[in-house]
């Protein structure tokens, strides 16, 4: 019997796959029950899934605010149902003459803080109902504008009706929201067609491991793989604690007299290795928040 193991699977989801069901998959292959993935993606798109397993499931939520970044390929002409292709066709419009400089200037109305409204079919919630599922009885509602900041979005190719973008967004941008509005910024109407998720802070897409390759790994080497659970978290400060330390604060014990760290979440380490997520008040004391399950001994 294997033993327990923690860790963050970096996970290359193939396109026609639901996110739940790609990490059944992984599950299965890793011969591992608790897991959870730390933002979806639609079947429609490929990419970067980052999956935690075991105790590694108490960094999730730390993995969420992170910035994405995207290749995505636009279809001008065509708007859709869902904003993607995915759905049934809702309008065709010629496609202009658009030289570069004419796609350039609409791009820059989309870059930096700008106000969204998200698609219909959706996972947001309206009177405790999914839009998507008002959706699919064809009612429409209206959709609050949400503040989102797309940090660089880059024209990487433009070839007939099809235009190719690499987006770096906050949390919470909707790609298929900006194909739609691209589109109607540029008069014909557009639909995200393709999607590929190449970055999620902190971690990138040339580290993942592609899922068919997983399952034909053995549950063994497919643990191999797991990152540990602090990578998701190098951008907190680290305090190394002594035994004694590490002892208190794994009983849930406030610490004083420490080294003075900024005020904030921080990392923390035994001399055994990382055990968890403490909060410093920045004068020496520490409030332990989110504790792993290590052996001291």
């Amino acid at each position: 019997m294997l033993p327990l193991v923690s860790g963050i699977l970096l996970l290359d989801k193939p396109v026609g796959l639901s996110s739940n069901a790609a990490l059944g998959r992984a599950k299965h292959a890793l011969g591992m029950r608790k897991a959870g993935h730390t933002g979806t993606l639609d079947p429609l798109a490929s990419g970067l899934l980052v999956l935690c397993f075991g105790e590694a499931t108490k960094v999730a939520g730390y993995l969420l605010d992170g910035d994405k970044t995207y290749r995505a390929e636009v279809r001008l002409g065509v708007t859709t149902e869902t904003d993607d292709a995915e759905g049934a066709v809702v309008e065709s419009r010629p496609v202009p003459v658009l030289d570069e400089e004419a796609v350039e200037r609409a791009l820059a109305g989309f870059r930096g803080a700008i106000e969204q409204v998200p698609p219909m079919y959706s996972a947001l919630k309206r009177d405790g109902e999914r839009l998507y599922q008002l959706a699919r009885r064809g009612e429409t509602v209206e959709r609050p504008a949400r503040a989102v900041t797309v940090h660089d979005l880059v024209l990487l190719s433009r070839k007939d009706d099809r235009i190719e973008l690499r987006v770096r967004c906050s949390k919470g941008t909707y790609i298929r929201s900006l194909a739609r509005d691209l589109g109607e910024q540029l008069g014909c109407g557009a639909h995200l067609s393709a999607l590929r998720r190449t970055h999620s802070e902190p971690f990138d897409i040339a580290d993942a491991v592609d899922l068919e390759a997983l399952l034909a790994m053995d549950s063994a080497d497919a643990r191999a793989r797991l990152k540990p659970p602090d990578q998701a978290l190098l951008q907190l400060p680290a305090i190394e604690l002594d035994p004694d330390q590490a002892a208190r604060v794994l009983n849930g014990q406030r610490l004083a007299g420490l080294a003075t760290a900024a005020e904030g979440l921080v990392r923390l380490y035994a001399p055994q290795g990382f055990i968890g997520i403490g909060q410093s008040d920045g004068r020496g004391a520490l409030q332990p928040k989110r504790l792993f399950r290590v052996a001291l001994d």
